[in-house]
């Protein structure tokens, strides 16, 4: 991803957009992300997190955070809707995507449960929801264009939308750095 180059250096960017040209929608930064940004060096040259903090960070809603399942599931998080699908890892270990199952709009899963699967020319794989809730969405393009999870894994290709009941079961999810050591050791 690249800043906008209109953007003055000084100044927060607004706006943000993928450098392979795959994605052509701009994506307007949260205020709160940015805060948390501007407020994590200060956080890390003090070598700890301070109590003020660790305070401030449990009281900023999740925004446009994104976590990960050991079985290669993402949810990127907007306030209470989880955007959930497959990651990129995992379709490139099952190859060409021919099929992908999903459930209806109101269907209500546990944390864990499967709630779809995937199948390619290599095998089938069911899909587990990384959080407790309600679908609200479902990504009906897969259903035409199953391929494009090859593709657009973790933008244009997400699975379902899950209105989420208890957002602290985030916590036993991964972040990004956690999530690629996780496949790192799954590569070895």
């Amino acid at each position: 991803f690249f800043f906008r180059e209109d953007t003055p250096p000084s100044k927060y960017p607004r706006y943000f957009a993928c450098t392979t040209g795959c994605c052509e929608r701009k994506l307007k930064m949260s205020a709160a992300l940015m805060f948390r940004s501007a407020l994590r060096p200060a956080v890390q040259a003090a070598g700890r997190r301070t109590a003020a903090a660790t305070t401030l960070c449990r009281q900023t809603p999740r925004m446009m955070s994104t976590y990960f399942t050991p079985a290669h599931e993402y949810g990127k998080v907007d306030g209470k809707i989880a955007t959930v699908g497959i990651t990129d890892f995992a379709q490139a270990a099952l190859g060409d995507i021919v099929f992908v199952d999903l459930p209806e709009v109101g269907d209500e899963f546990e944390k864990g449960d499967s709630f779809g699967s995937v199948e390619s020319v290599k095998a089938a794989s069911d899909v587990y929801a990384p959080v407790s809730g309600t679908i609200t969405e479902i990504n009906e393009i897969l259903g035409d264009e199953p391929g494009m999870v090859n593709s657009h894994a973790e933008t244009d290709a997400w699975f379902v939308k899950i209105e989420m009941e208890d957002d602290s079961e985030l916590d036993d999810l991964m972040d990004a750095g956690a999530y690629k050591e996780h496949c790192e050791k799954e590569a070895h």
